[in-house]
């Protein structure tokens, strides 16, 4: 795996912060949005998955420069409640979780949903 890594330079030395820190963050502050069940995996992650190798970071793609993020999310939604703002609320805290920790500015938080949980419950 190619790790690539945002670089600053400042008088005491760089900092260096890499995809998959990011990637990572954003992971966690849409997980922690209510109605958000979980993070779709894609091919190379479910590729991954069944070679044993674990990545808490499945359903997050970033795009980084030096000073800006790009990121897309996908996320299964609990049955019943509002896609749309449960999105809005995504982007929300990955964005404001990333430029917080990192200092980036996200230019786009992309949410893409791609599955529903319904519960035996729900299907009564």
């Amino acid at each position: 795996m190619v790790n690539k890594y945002l670089v600053d330079t400042i008088s005491e030395g760089t900092i260096q912060i890499s995809d998959e820190v990011i990637e990572s963050i954003a992971s966690y502050a849409a997980a922690e949005v209510e109605g958000v069940v979980g993070l779709q995996s894609n091919l190379k992650s479910s590729v991954s998955d069944i070679l044993g190798v674990k990545n808490i970071n499945r359903g997050v793609k970033v795009s980084a420069g030096e000073k800006e993020a790009l990121i897309d999310i996908y996320v299964t939604v609990e049955f019943g409640n509002n896609i749309v703002e449960i999105a809005k609320k995504v982007q929300d805290e990955v964005k404001e979780k990333v430029e917080t920790m990192t200092g980036l500015f996200v230019v786009e938080v992309n949410v893409h949903v791609s599955g529903i949980h319904i519960t035996e419950k729900d299907r009564a």
